[in-house]
């Protein structure tokens, strides 16, 4: 009885849904860290300012491939082995969960610590940018 009321509480979705719930998921965290790290740019004075282009976004791209792309390919291919109507909430593995809320508070202490901005903006570009890139991944 328990597990029947649960299986209808649970928000179900088909795999490709899923898949798009994924990648949007990962395009809009992407794209706020991006538009947050643009902002603190946008304060700094040349070269300063560059500097935390080259090494933000261009380590956004090494983040990308070998370190996001992966863990979207995985989760692309576990999404592909679940049956046709899966939970909505499945798009990540649990143990992803927990790595989210871990960069989630890593990402709001370094915000409130004395952690000089222009590491704080590399560090949110390229996160970002990872993100955004392999967000790509899942749609197609």
């Amino acid at each position: 009885m328990r597990s029947s009321f649960l299986k209808k509480c649970t928000p179900s979705v088909s795999r490709h849904w899923l898949l798009m719930t994924a990648g949007l998921f990962w395009a809009v965290v992407g794209a706020a860290l991006c538009v947050t790290a643009c902002s603190w740019l946008s304060t700094m004075e040349w070269p300063t300012n560059a500097l935390g282009v080259v090494l933000g976004f261009g380590g956004g791209v090494v983040v990308y491939r070998y370190g996001f792309s992966r863990i979207a390919r995985k989760n692309i291919r576990r999404i592909a082995a679940k049956p046709e109507n899966v939970c909505l909430f499945a798009f990540q593995a649990w143990r992803s969960y927990l790595l989210v809320l871990v960069m989630m508070s890593l990402g709001y202490f370094l915000r409130h610590s004395h952690t000089p901005r222009l590491i704080l903006t590399v560090v949110y570009a390229a996160v970002g940018t990872g993100l955004t890139l392999s967000s790509t991944l899942y749609l197609e």
